[in-house]
């Protein structure tokens, strides 16, 4: 399978453009970054945000972590707050924590981390070990206080809800939500949790070839004032195999596209129910190429139709 690497490698147009230094960054962008408010209070995002899952986690389990320093530091140089981890994702919540506080960044990162201790196959969550996962991400970040917390992946609800709303009375969380990674008919139970619980969040998977959020889950969450996450825009690797050496069309420029990973991040930016995209990368070029996209025009609906259209013409990832 193709991935962003390979594509880098076999067409010199796209190296080029994922050679610029942050200074070009700033010097393209005279415009700041494109934000979005969060519904529950209005608070601006940045519609860009970073994601800890694939090779930021791979990296995270090496010796050697120096690629993510480098990811955390252009991120926030340039611009980007959110930055999107989990426990389940091996040790990106521990070592992002420390490499920003070795930085001194920790207090400009938007922290949106997950909890879900639920047994696999339905079993129920421990309440303790539930609030011991959580209370290791605040000492893993060096926060008094968490920005979102999510119960990962709609596990036992019941259980689990109740914990982070009760955090959030005390002042030690700021907004809660849930996510659902799968697509298809799981998205009833997501449905059903936007209505019965107060979230500010959720979290999904939405891409230009994964649209399926669009139908009901999203325009739900406007209705009722929920804020949304959107990962694995690029389809983790699916996408990148999917444009092979293409180069990206010239009428991506009419909203700014200049990347292949620009033209996935605006599109599913463009919806309006989206807060913030936050594909995952362990690279610091990746990671200014990827905050391009909130810089400039998004796509409108027409060109969000084409986009579709042209990346449905393409052949399936192997």
């Amino acid at each position: 399978m193709l991935t962003r690497r390979d594509w880098l490698r076999s067409t010199a147009a796209a190296g080029a453009a994922l050679s610029l230094h942050p200074r070009v960054l700033r010097a393209l962008s005279a415009q700041e970054m494109m934000t979005r408010a969060i519904p529950s209070t209005g608070e601006q995002l940045p519609i860009v945000g970073l994601g800890s899952s694939a090779t930021f986690s791979r990296v995270a389990r090496g010796d050697d972590v120096t690629q993510l320093r480098d990811v955390l530091s252009t991120f926030v140089e340039n611009g980007g707050t959110v930055f999107d981890t989990a426990p389940s994702y091996g040790t990106s919540e521990e070592v992002a924590g420390r490499l920003a506080g070795d930085l001194g960044i920790t207090d400009r990162i938007f922290w949106a981390t997950k909890v879900n201790v639920a047994r696999r196959g339905g079993g129920g969550a421990d309440p303790a070990a539930a609030r011991a996962q959580i209370e290791r991400s605040f000492e893993y970040f060096g926060v008094d206080v968490m920005d979102l917390m999510q119960v990962h992946n709609l596990g036992d609800m019941p259980t689990q809800m109740p914990i982070i709303e009760e955090l959030k009375a005390e002042g030690r969380i700021r907004y809660i939500g849930t996510t659902l990674t799968p697509r298809g008919p799981q998205y009833e139970g997501l449905m059903q949790a936007m209505r019965d619980y107060p979230l500010d969040f959720i979290g999904v998977d939405y891409a230009v070839d994964n649209t399926d959020a669009a139908d009901e889950v999203l325009p739900l969450a406007q209705e009722r004032g929920i804020g949304v996450l959107v990962y694995v825009p690029f389809g983790r690797t699916r996408l990148w195999s999917r444009v092979g050496d293409r180069e990206v069309p010239d009428w991506a420029r009419e909203f700014d596209a200049n990347s292949w990973a620009q033209f996935f991040i605006k599109f599913a930016a463009a919806h309006p129910a989206v807060t913030c995209v936050t594909p995952a990368t362990s690279n610091a070029e990746h990671m200014i190429d990827n905050l391009g996209a909130g810089m400039g025009r998004l796509p409108n609906e027409d060109q969000q139709q084409r986009m579709i259209e042209f990346v449905d013409a393409l052949p399936q990832a192997g």
